[in-house]
């Protein structure tokens, strides 16, 4: 499946008060999902491998690390719990790191949300407004700007990189 989401990540810590918003917007919760994210070494834009107990799918994107709602295109491909899709991947490509988090899973409307705790990293939110096609993009990024203003989220708390980009970073720094 192909798609073009516009989206942001932000540290977030206090889920509560952005949970709290949610649920008094009449988000539908999907579940708590435990997710391991396996990155692999590719070419271009970036390859994980997403298992959980809610969502799992092998997902290629290409994204700018930017610090404000940015496009990113995505194509996922949904995969069942304990194939043998891993293997295959790890021993055909370099694994690069894996990202291990529990994540809160919301949608209202084409908007999902995520509230996740990485393990190294801390809390972070996520909102995603995905389109279906030749959606108009600028919609996108107005839905997004519009819950980036409901949860006071301000520019200092955005993310340009991937959690796992942070995650290289963080283990590069503690090695020297």
């Amino acid at each position: 499946m192909k798609r073009t989401n516009i989206e942001i990540k932000a540290r977030c810590n206090d889920h509560e008060v952005v949970r709290k918003i949610l649920i008094s917007g009449n988000a539908e919760f999907k579940g708590i999902d435990h997710q391991i994210d396996s990155y692999f070494k590719v070419n271009s834009g970036r390859l994980k491998l997403r298992e959980g107990n809610i969502e799992n799918a092998l997902i290629h994107y290409n994204r700018e690390d930017k610090d404000e709602p940015k496009e990113s295109d995505v194509l996922l491909y949904k995969t069942s719990k304990n194939s043998l899709l891993k293997e295959l991947l790890t021993k055909a490509l370099d694994k690069l790191i894996t990202i291990d988090k529990e994540r809160e899973i919301y949608f209202i409307g084409n908007v999902k949300f995520h509230l996740d705790k990485v393990k190294e990293l801390g809390k972070f939110i996520e909102i995603e407004a995905i389109g279906k096609g030749d959606e108009d993009k600028s919609a996108l990024l107005q839905q997004c700007k519009f819950y980036l203003n409901l949860f006071g989220i301000s520019k200092d708390d955005l993310i340009p990189f991937s959690y796992s980009d942070m995650l290289i970073e963080k283990q590069i720094t503690l090695s020297n």
